[in-house]
Parts: C-alpha cells; sequence; structure tokens
C-alpha cells in the first residue's frame, strides 16, 4: 500500500513562499499521476496541480506563474514551489496519487494527512 506523507506546511506573509513536499513510501512517481489539492473549512476540496507520469503538469488558473511542480524520483518525492503567496493561497493542502489520470484528478488515489498553509495579509 503507497502511502504519502506532506510537509512544508506553514504561516507566511503575503508574497512570501513555502514548499510543500509530497514523500511516497516507495518508487511511484514516474508511474504514478499526483496532483496537489487544497481546502478550506466550508469548502470543496480544489485541484491546485496535476502532473502526469510524464512529468508534464496543469495548474488551477488561480495559481499559474506563481506555483511550480518539481519530483524528484530517487528521492521518492515531488515538490510544490509557491511563491507571491497571497492570502486566498490560505488552506490544508494535500497530495494525492493513483497510477490513472482520472482517478488521481478525480481524488480517488491514495491521499497524504495535508499540511496547513496560512498566509497572512
Amino acid at each position: 500500500q503507497v502511502q504519502l506523507v506532506e510537509s512544508g506546511g506553514g504561516l507566511v506573509h503575503a508574497g512570501g513562499s513555502l514548499r510543500l513536499t509530497c514523500a511516497a513510501s516507495g518508487s511511484i512517481f514516474s508511474k504514478y499521476v499526483v496532483a496537489w489539492y487544497r481546502q478550506v473549512p466550508g469548502r470543496h476540496r480544489a485541484l491546485v496541480t496535476i502532473t502526469t507520469t510524464g512529468g508534464s503538469t496543469n495548474y488551477a488558473d488561480s495559481v499559474k506563474g506563481r506555483f511550480t511542480v518539481s519530483r524528484d524520483n530517487a528521492k521518492n518525492a515531488v515538490y510544490l514551489q509557491m511563491n507571491n503567496l497571497k492570502p486566498e493561497d490560505t488552506a490544508v493542502y494535500s497530495c494525492t496519487a493513483d497510477p490513472v489520470y482520472t482517478v488521481a484528478a478525480g481524488g480517488g488515489g491514495v491521499w497524504g494527512q495535508g499540511t496547513q498553509v496560512t498566509v497572512s495579509s
């Protein structure tokens, strides 16, 4: 059973940066589609990025130009670099992975526990 663990969240001022890490229990990222979601209380979980096994990433319009996904297969990790953070980026960020694109995109894959990102104005 694949396990995912997110880390790197925290409190940052608007305009600041954070890098989140999604670490896997095995060498999966070259074979799994990986997505980052975020959720605020009272709202549905929102897809932020999705990365194919080939390394191509699609970004939500709200984060384009500010967020970047990278992958280190040797470390079994996917990173979400978040720059120029805004208060509206405040949320719990979670990664999910599945070998099938539509499953990962739909949130049906394996999930980590999430990490809180708080951006103060």
